[in-house]
């Protein structure tokens, strides 16, 4: 359907952990099994999860992220400069039945920020070794947004960094490196996903950054050249999107809010190939804020939901499609589900059955709107 990425029919990332894997990680965190035992219930579990996208028809594949905890932390903790916290964060969650608390370790920004080696390496070779000629390996990584986000300046030591501009370019220059490296190993389609750039579209989001200090109103432009530095020397033959969440923990969202609060700036200034946005209920808003995008970049629609396992209607789907081409050319565009399946080791609440009956509705319906590759 493409030649690049993002392909006509795509996916964020996260997949759904098999109950044998949760529970080698579940041995494992109890020292019931060694690192090597889980490691060898990982490979089986991700061998097994690339043939599937291959059999839904992908023309991509992830590891599922089944080697980690979170779709982020992982990796940021990975970082030089930067620990795990002892104070825990409190995020509330929605879904339709309420409110769900979720409370995850913090983090500490103690020393310069560095890249001491490529974090995930052994995570893609082992991927790219397995997925199939004609599928290409894509790799999800946090943006650099992430390191700053929930923590604010109270987690970046004043010792370390008495001003922020130095902590923010040591933050680009080791992505920039990490982009290098995996783009070494053969890497050629990578994914900076990033919810502070989806939660500031919502109002509570940034009264909430405003209480901790920053700055609401420019915070996403601070955030799109932090990025944009990082990117400025990336290889030619990576291409790099990013995914923008509005939270995703056990089919719950954390913020809501059409994209229009940073359209503008996100779709002009930043320099990723492609956007991966959520659109799949009310909470996205309209379609109106994709005017901003210019030619030459993609948009993936992710208008099939990952939180509910009930299967999407086709015809609507082409129908949301055609909605959104009044605003961006229609050959812009991709889909997708509006998120991962498992930000978490938990989650969302469906089947991997019914998991794979998205996969597949998301590239029959590409294939009816563009056609076959």
């Amino acid at each position: 359907m493409t030649a690049r990425p993002p392909f006509r029919a795509d996916h964020v990332g996260s997949l759904l952990r098999p109950a044998v894997l949760r529970e080698a990680r579940r041995d494992h965190a109890a020292g019931e099994i060694s690192a090597e035992q889980l490691r060898a219930v990982e490979d089986d579990a991700i061998r097994d999860v690339v043939k599937m996208q291959k059999a839904a028809g992908l023309e991509s594949a992830t590891d599922g992220e089944f080697r980690r905890s979170s779709w982020h932390m992982d990796f940021i903790y990975a970082l030089g400069g930067v620990s795990r916290s002892d104070e825990r964060l409190h995020v509330k969650f929605h879904n339709l039945a309420g409110d769900l608390e979720f409370s995850p370790p913090g983090l500490q920004v103690e020393g310069k920020v560095r890249l001491d080696k490529p974090i995930f390496a052994d995570h893609f070779e082992f991927l790219k070794a397995h997925a199939d000629p004609g599928i290409t390996p894509k790799l999800t990584i946090p943006s650099p947004s992430m390191v700053y986000y929930r923590g604010g300046r109270a987690a970046v030591s004043e010792t370390v960094y008495p001003e922020l501009d130095e902590f923010f370019a040591d933050l680009s220059a080791a992505y920039a490196e990490q982009l290098r490296a995996m783009s070494a190993l053969g890497c050629t389609y990578l994914q900076l996903d990033d919810t502070s750039l989806a939660y500031l579209n919502d109002p509570e989001q940034r009264e909430l950054v405003a209480r901790m200090g920053s700055e609401p109103d420019t915070m996403h432009l601070r955030n799109i050249s932090t990025i944009n530095a990082a990117l400025a020397g990336k290889p030619a033959d990576l291409t790099v999107t990013t995914h923008l969440c509005r939270g995703n923990f056990r089919s719950s969202w954390v913020a809501s809010g059409s994209y229009e609060f940073v359209a503008e700036a996100l779709f002009g200034e930043l320099a990723v190939d492609g956007f991966f946005l959520e659109y799949d209920d009310e909470r996205s808003g309209g379609f109106e804020p994709l005017r901003f995008v210019p030619k030459g970049k993609r948009v993936v629609l992710g208008l099939v939901t990952s939180k509910r396992p009930e299967l999407e209607d086709p015809d609507a789907l082409v129908r949301r499609i055609e909605e959104a081409s009044r605003y961006v050319d229609v050959d812009q565009l991709c889909l997708s589900p509006q998120c991962g399946f498992s930000s978490t080791e938990e989650g969302n609440d469906l089947t991997a059955t019914e998991q794979l009956r998205k996969l597949e509705l998301i590239v029959s319906t590409a294939e009816r709107v563009w056609g076959r590759s």
